[in-house]
């Protein structure tokens, strides 16, 4: 025999049963809400390395106001702590090449030009999605010897899709130093280079009559007082992209100076730091 089913009893049930829906809708509203603004907040969207680098940075103000590095076997892998010195600079231009005029190897450079250090600092750097560009110093007396050197630099660095390559102009090791660094630039752009940008002190390249038309960046070291800090912007009518203003630079992560850089204060912060370190497609 059934029992019969009073109107109130079901009445209940149905508000009770309509009720869990409301609720479980406005849970489920919520919950998308939030998923929505997270990914669409630049502060919450992680950053994602890939295999060709570091596309992915979160450029906000901050970052770029970080420091960029340059180094070299000098700075020895043993003594980073590539973890926290990531957490501090904004990018880092390593040297591959030092030239193959040493009489012997050392502790930084193999007898054959090559850095000791550069692939580790390189791998390190990329795999905290630190942006990475190379530099090589400049010190063959041909342009024989210099289209060599830019071949092995291009051979060593390339491998790495380095996001720009840098020429280190220094010191005169041939009578016409423009012609060398000249031939040095046009190697490498015939290897398929586009970011070829060079470093050279304002002194020096007018005292050996150094043209920077061909490069696509320029980046020049003036130190002010040299005590670690940015003292001021460099004296100078030249266009430059990239200002070091210091060797006696002090970063967490590593106990010894470094060579510290900063963009120009003449240009747009974010343009400029995207013309340097925005990863390029692969060479071909």
């Amino acid at each position: 025999m059934r029992k019969r089913i009073k109107p109130l009893a079901v009445l209940i049930f149905f508000s009770c049963f309509i009720a869990f829906i409301l609720i479980s809708k406005q849970l489920t509203d919520s919950q998308e809400r939030q998923v929505q603004a997270q990914n669409s907040d630049p502060k919450t969207t992680s950053s994602s390395s890939s295999k060709e680098g570091t596309q992915d940075l979160e450029l906000d103000e901050e970052f770029i106001s970080r420091p960029i590095i340059d180094i070299s076997g000098w700075q020895l892998p043993s003594e980073i702590n590539y973890d926290v010195l990531s957490q501090n600079i904004s990018g880092v231009i390593v040297r591959v090449h030092s030239g193959a005029q040493a009489k012997k190897e050392n502790a930084a450079t193999h007898l054959n030009g090559l850095d000791k250090a550069y692939e580790t600092h390189i791998k390190e750097f990329q795999k905290r999605n630190i942006p990475v560009a190379v530099y090589a110093y400049v010190a063959a007396n041909s342009k024989k010897e210099m289209e060599k050197e830019a071949e092995s630099f291009y051979k060593a660095a390339s491998k790495y899709n380095p996001t720009y390559y840098w020429l280190d102009v220094e010191e005169k090791t041939m009578s016409d130093m423009n012609a060398g660094v000249e031939a040095f630039r046009a190697k490498l752009a015939s290897l398929g280079v586009s970011n070829i940008g060079i470093y050279i002190g304002t002194y020096f390249m007018e005292e050996h009559s150094i043209s920077t038309d061909k490069f696509t960046a320029i980046w020049i070291p003036t130190y002010g007082n040299d005590n670690g800090y940015y003292n001021a912007a460099p004296s100078t009518d030249q266009d430059y992209d990239l200002h070091q203003y210091t060797s006696q630079g002090q970063l967490t992560g590593f106990s010894h100076y470094l060579d510290l850089n900063q963009l120009s204060t003449l240009k747009d912060s974010l343009a400029t730091y995207q013309k340097l370190f925005s990863v390029p497609k692969a060479e071909e």
